[in-house]
């Protein structure tokens, strides 16, 4: 590997001297630094979850429509994440954070000062981009200074960012609303924003090597146009009604079409080491399981972060602070349980954690189907602990076994296509789950059904998707095999 002139040196980065048993300061502060900024810009994915109901009063606009808040954030993560693996190749760690954390808090900006729907969309879609950035920084940084022996630890802090951080949106939100209107959710979190800007301008050093790879324009414009398509599709199926589906197919077949020209290209590209997004990571079995399985367990959790509050709020007539503060404890837990499976995952490796995980995931899913207007607020309470207890046996493990198999050229594209299909899977079963609600609801009503029945009825049809759908990371998960200890360590510095 060349490396460009402007890359830290061992030296200057202070990383070269490993405490025993531990990081140096250097790495460790770069990475709670990375940590904290994290958890601020990923919470933003589900805070606008409990302002649904509000915003399509205050802002007069459909469910569909406003859901595209949520959707078009994760959507545009997913077309921008797969340009990371090559940025993490091209700039340094300072650079990447200080710019993805700029255009961040502009996009917040934005969102606070929105005068109306299109300019709020805007700026999410701005702050999306910022985000984008943050979690394949994060885990490229973690695989290449943290030894073999404390991975899983430090990936069960990240799963506090990947889970706890949308699970506990709804709950901030909530409080948001019950004293103030939806602008202030940007408000609260520009200042958090920009002094974690500060802190990383004044004190980030740079921790990863660089070199000269070239941008293919072409495979940035398919991966666009593929997930994008996809996603779009999807997202209008619950807005075409009684109208031909015609618009969500072309969609959808074509976003299936551009993402498979994409993966040739980059079947191509990566002969020559100048991939947008390596395809050879997924020749790594443990890898590909992983991959396969967080697109289920994202797809399911985000999914059900958008309904339940609906459901909370339309069905059962519970107030916004009350319905963030229900789906406070399940976020709690993951954060709790983080680091403790993490240290489980590095005695006993990924199986004993993710196979209990993905049943109780599939079997907390199909209760979920039974919902109705009568269903007591208590089991609905301790089914969202339990999906969230069971997401953090899978999320932490599915990381390390996962990527810990890649060698080191490898990371930051590994990172980068996990960051994708994990946002892809958000984005998509946000938009299946509201379409599929959004359908069952509208025949529901042409029945007869009042509105509360209805909306029950669209309720029951979208949990019943994704527990089918969970089905398959319980066959998926007991293949996942534990990492050995000389699989690829951290690069050396």
């Amino acid at each position: 590997m060349r490396q460009n002139p402007s890359a830290p040196s061992s030296a200057s980065s202070g990383i070269s001297a490993e405490a025993p048993g531990g990081l140096s300061r250097t790495a460790s502060q770069a990475i709670w630094l990375l940590l904290f900024a994290a958890f601020t810009v990923i919470l933003n994915e589900t805070i606008m979850s409990v302002a649904i109901s509000e915003l399509m009063e205050d802002l007069h606009v459909t469910a569909a429509t406003a859901q595209w808040l949520s959707t078009a954030f994760m959507l545009t993560m997913a077309i921008v994440i797969p340009t990371t693996g090559f940025l993490l190749q091209r700039v340094t760690t300072r650079q990447m954070f200080i710019s993805a954390m700029s255009v961040f808090s502009a996009g917040t900006l934005l969102c606070m000062v929105a005068p109306g729907f299109t300019v709020l969309l805007i700026g999410r879609i701005i702050q999306a981009c910022g985000t984008a950035a943050m979690m394949p920084l994060l885990m490229t940084t973690v695989l290449q200074l943290v030894p073999f022996n404390q991975r899983g630890r430090m990936m069960g802090r990240i799963s506090i960012v990947i889970a706890v951080a949308p699970a506990i949106g709804p709950t901030i939100s909530g409080a948001i609303l019950s004293l103030a209107s939806w602008r202030w959710m940007f408000g609260v979190v520009l200042p958090v924003a920009l002094f974690m800007l500060f802190l990383g301008w004044k004190n980030l050093k740079n921790v990863s090597e660089t070199r000269d790879i070239p941008l293919d324009l072409l495979s940035v414009l398919l991966s666009a146009l593929g997930f994008g398509g996809l996603v779009f599709g999807l997202s209008s199926i619950a807005e075409v009604h009684d109208a031909p589906m015609t618009l969500p197919l072309t969609g959808i077949i074509g976003g299936v079409m551009f993402l498979l020209v994409f993966g040739w290209r980059q079947l191509h590209l990566q002969r020559r080491d100048s991939a947008l997004l390596d395809l050879r990571t997924f020749t790594h079995r443990n890898f590909a399981l992983a991959a396969a399985v967080s697109t289920i367990a994202m797809g399911s959790l985000f999914g059900t972060v958008i309904l339940l509050p609906l459901y909370l709020q339309r069905v059962l007539q519970i107030d916004p602070l009350t319905t963030g503060l229900l789906l406070l404890p399940g976020g709690l837990a993951m954060g709790l349980l983080g680091p403790v499976i993490g240290r489980i995952f590095d005695a006993i490796g990924p199986r004993p954690l993710v196979v209990p995980g993905a049943v109780a995931l599939s079997i907390v899913m199909w209760l979920l189907t039974f919902v109705d207007a009568g269903t007591p607020v208590w089991m609905l309470l301790a089914g969202h602990i339990a999906m969230s207890v069971s997401l953090a046996c899978m999320l932490t493990p599915m990381f390390g076994s996962g990527l810990g198999v890649l060698p080191p050229k490898l990371q930051s594209y590994g990172s980068a296509t996990i960051g994708t299909v994990q946002q892809l899977a958000a984005a998509a079963g946000t938009a299946a789950f509201i379409a599929v609600m959004t359908i069952a609801q509208n025949n529901a009503l042409a029945s007869g059904a009042d509105e509360a029945e209805a909306l029950v009825s669209g309720l029951q049809a979208a949990f019943t998707v994704g527990a089918c759908a969970s089905l398959v990371a319980v066959v998926l998960t007991p293949f996942i095999t534990r990492v050995r200890e000389d699989s690829p360590a951290p690069a050396s510095h």
